[in-house]
């Protein structure tokens, strides 16, 4: 995405780097840099907002649950794989098993046992 102005920082750039904006994971200056593109670049501000506010619904609905041993470094492991350009297995980062029963999806109405798709 580019909103077609230039700017001291590229939107792709920024847009590239956002969660580690988010997340206060960049050092200082280039935070600052972010912040002057945000005042400049209203595409990227509104993706930062909207990354913003799903960042904080997620931590709202989800910050409570128990995480399974390993999953970060598992997942922090993936990252690294795909920033370095290398293949990236297909196997899930959480072993299935390893998921509460409450998180699991729902079953399909019709998967239930009853007469969901029949009308009488």
């Amino acid at each position: 995405m580019s909103c077609g102005e230039p700017h001291e920082t590229d939107c792709a750039e920024v847009l590239d780097h956002l969660y580690e904006y988010l997340d206060r994971e960049m050092p200082d200056g280039d935070r600052a840099k972010f912040e002057q593109h945000f005042d400049e670049c209203s595409p990227c501000l509104e993706k930062y907002g909207l990354e913003q506010a799903v960042k904080k619904l997620v931590k709202r609905c989800c910050g409570h649950d128990d995480v399974p041993t390993g999953l970060r470094s598992k997942v922090m492991g993936r990252i690294e794989l795909i920033r370095s350009g290398q293949a990236v297995p297909e196997q899930p980062v959480v072993d299935p098993a390893q998921v509460p029963r409450e998180s699991a999806p729902l079953r399909a109405r019709g998967d239930a046992g009853g007469d969901a798709g029949h009308l009488a």
